[in-house]
């Protein structure tokens, strides 16, 4: 045998005897026995990586990333190989909190990109922190490609910045541990909850007004529901139609799609939706499109998901007709 595969073989009998706890299929690099004492390197357990709600959370972020970052043309297809270099986290900062940071604009060498994500970081942890957040990410862990560290990254954005998104509930993964103590590699199976509750995730969200009136003044939500009415109605009245029921009557996406048109005085084709929706998803579709065309008029991406309108969800419905009271409500 020569010396290479001699080494080798040491190398597989050192990684097995220091690893004994590690999952299968999970890799032990060489440069992992070479570790400074204390310390450690953590990955995602590959079982994890298979797991279908985690699986769920990554494509929401991606789908959140992209529509917050249409404009500067940038397309995100995977969170590890997208987001270590700092470039797409910068840009999402920046679009999320109107803030432009200090960074070069374009870098390639490793020493450059840890500098951007310094900036980005630095900016963001000073954002959140106040808020009570834990940070569970550092330029080393996102550089270096952390899985984990990433999605909680985005997770903790999205939910500071009350993204109009409906992130999975209780997504946990596995993450493996290895540290290095007294020169031998120890490893650890670590649970790490990346989602709560929707309540509870909300509940970090600044209340808006909507949330008020629910709660506390019940009886001022009549008056405000009958303004709404009275809006709506004033311009689908041109058409001969009428709303009666604001929970209801706007679930299916076609009013809201013909106020806007009446709003902004065009005749919207037919072919773009769905005149007489039959399906959850041809609904979905309809509110969507009716939410692309509030954004085509100037208005900000409404703070609902479509899904969320057409499952009736009052708050939702009346913070969309709301957002078209503010700006419409002078028009003839």
């Amino acid at each position: 045998m020569d010396a290479d595969n001699m080494s080798d073989l040491h190398e597989e009998g050192r990684n097995a005897i220091n690893a004994p706890m590690l999952p299968t299929g999970t890799d032990i690099h060489p440069e992992d026995t070479l570790m400074e004492e204390n310390a450690e390197r953590i990955m995602l357990d590959p079982t994890s990586r298979e797991n279908l709600k985690f699986k769920d959370l990554l494509k929401v972020l991606i789908d959140w990333i992209n529509s917050e970052l249409e404009e500067d043309r940038i397309i995100v297809k995977d969170l590890e190989e997208d987001c270590y270099d700092g470039q797409v986290l910068q840009k999402l900062f920046e679009e999320l909190s109107g803030r432009k940071l200090n960074v070069a604009e374009v870098t390639q060498s490793e020493i450059g990109q840890k500098q951007k994500l310094q900036t980005v970081l630095e900016a963001v942890n000073e954002l959140l922190r106040p808020h009570g957040w834990t940070i569970e990410w550092s330029v080393d862990s996102i550089h270096s490609k952390n899985l984990v560290a990433i999605v909680y990254l985005l997770v903790a954005l999205a939910m500071h910045f009350q993204a109009p998104i409906r992130l999975p509930e209780h997504v946990s993964v596995q993450v493996v541990v290895i540290k290095k103590r007294e020169g031998i590699l120890q490893t650890a199976l670590v649970t790490k909850e990346l989602t709560s509750t929707t309540e509870m995730m909300m509940g970090r969200f600044e209340r808006d007004a909507f949330d008020t009136l629910l709660d506390h003044a019940p009886d001022k939500l009549n008056v405000v529901k009958t303004s709404l009415i009275t809006f709506v109605n004033k311009h689908l009245n041109k058409l001969n139609l009428e709303v009666t029921e604001l929970e209801s009557q706007f679930a299916d996406g076609v009013y809201l799609i013909l106020l806007m048109g009446l709003l902004e005085d065009y005749f919207v084709p037919l072919y773009n939706f769905f005149l007489t929706p039959e399906s959850f998803e041809q609904k979905v579709h309809n509110v969507a499109f009716a939410f692309e065309l509030m954004q085509d008029g100037g208005l900000k991406k409404p703070k609902a998901r479509p899904e969320d309108v057409v499952n009736l969800n009052l708050k939702s419905t009346l913070r969309v007709l709301y957002n078209l009271f503010t700006n419409y409500k002078n028009s003839d």
